[in-house]
């Protein structure tokens, strides 16, 4: 019986001695190199499916398909291209707002172009899409285009500081006055402004706000003849006994004439208090405690196209007032807010807006007969800085037929 090379055993009948087999030669190992045993990489654990069976992991199964394992792609860079269009929509709203800011800064000569003043009229809009797009830049990790929207925010925010942090507020004294009745006694009086849309406006609905404000002063625009009649049989004048309404207009109409009626007994009337070339300006002097108030109810010429000289010319005249020196309480449909640089030219340092300056928010009061809620400002209560007199407290309300808001406010004679 031949031997095996590998059988050591020197006896027949002796047990055999076991030799290990070589060492296996890793095959990507050049010939030469010292032996190496391979190593079997670690089985990934399976993970158990639905059904039970162990399923094989993502990067397992790239390499059986023979598919190179890929690196993963971080969130950041996915969020790059997953919210590309949208940052690029969210610059060219911010491109529009900041187009809408460099209009504001416009000076009075050159804000009453093609369409400026109507958009002008937006800027406190502009807020809300500032707001949206700086929340949305910063959860995109958009910095550049947050910073843009901060910046936006701060500027329109210095603007309108004075609707936040009040300057000029009536009395808790003066506020339960005219909640508690009218009485022209004392040194308050509650007031108000409406535009009555060519008299359209409810007259039964302009008496009962009336009585039920216990408004002492109320100046109204766009009166019509009928207009004038209709609060007459609504009983406006067993509340406000006193009144005047002004002459057509001296060119142009713009809607009617304008009107005063008052509880306490007028003085000094007039029917077109300084030439206009729309609606003329009723005026009438009242007094309140101690204070002889000056009431005009002005309505200049909106800035529709082919109009702007007109209405910058009548917001004009208004300011003119300004060299009179009587305590003004001047209401109405101005056609222009806080953000026109006319009407600001028109406050000058002689008048307070009583929104701007109460620190009551803004009450915006056009268009009011719409789905679309009042986004504009145009209606005011304007009375003269340092003259003994302040107006805040204000509220709007809604009066059928008319597309403005009413807007209500609480004077005070110190």
């Amino acid at each position: 019986m031949s031997r095996s090379p590998y059988d050591t055993s020197t006896q027949p009948g002796a047990p055999r001695r076991a030799v290990p087999s070589p060492p296996q030669q890793n095959p990507y190992v050049p010939k030469g190199s010292p032996a190496t045993p391979l190593r079997r990489r670690p089985r990934p654990r399976a993970q158990a499916s639905r059904h039970g069976s162990a399923s094989v992991p993502r990067d397992d199964r790239s390499h059986m398909d023979g598919t190179p394992p890929q690196a993963p792609t971080g969130s950041r860079g996915r969020g790059r291209a997953r919210h590309g269009c949208l940052s690029m929509l969210l610059w060219i709203v911010m491109a529009a707002v900041v187009a809408l800011l460099a209009l504001r800064t416009l000076p009075s000569s050159m804000a009453s172009g093609l369409a400026v003043p109507e958009l002008v009229s937006f800027v406190p809009v502009a807020i809300v899409p500032s707001v949206i797009c700086l929340v949305l830049a910063m959860l995109w990790h958009r910095r550049v285009l947050a910073l843009v929207c901060l910046l936006a925010l701060a500027v329109n925010g210095s603007w309108h500081a004075g609707y936040l942090v009040g300057r000029q507020r009536v009395s808790a004294e003066a506020q339960a006055a005219v909640a508690a009745s009218p009485t022209t006694d004392d040194a308050s009086a509650r007031v108000m402004t409406l535009n009555t849309y060519n008299g359209q406006a409810s007259a039964a609905q302009v008496v009962s706000l009336v009585r039920e404000r216990h408004v002492e002063v109320l100046c109204l625009q766009e009166l019509t003849d009928g207009m004038v009649k209709d609060l007459e049989r609504a009983g406006i004048d067993e509340l406000l006994p006193y009144h005047v309404v002004s002459e057509g207009a001296s060119a142009i109409s713009n809607g009617g004439r304008n009107g005063i009626w008052t509880a306490a007994p007028q003085a000094d009337v007039s029917r077109n208090l300084l030439p206009i070339d729309t609606s003329s300006m009723p005026a009438a002097s009242v007094q309140v405690g101690g204070t002889t108030v000056r009431i005009v109810s002005v309505h200049p010429n909106s800035p529709v196209r082919g109009a702007q000289d007109l209405w910058d010319e009548g917001l004009s005249v208004i300011g003119s007032l300004s060299d009179y020196g009587h305590a003004y309480l001047i209401m109405g449909d101005f056609n222009s807010t806080w953000d026109h640089a006319s009407f600001r030219s028109l406050l000058g340092t002689t008048f307070e807006d009583a929104s701007e300056a109460s620190g009551e928010g803004v009450h915006m009061t056009y268009p009011a007969n719409g789905i679309v809620p009042p986004l504009v400002e145009i209606d005011h209560i304007v009375y003269s800085s340092g003259s003994g007199i302040v107006v805040s407290s204000l509220e709007t309300a809604h009066v059928a037929g008319t597309d403005h808001l009413a807007l209500i406010g609480t004077l005070e004679a110190r």
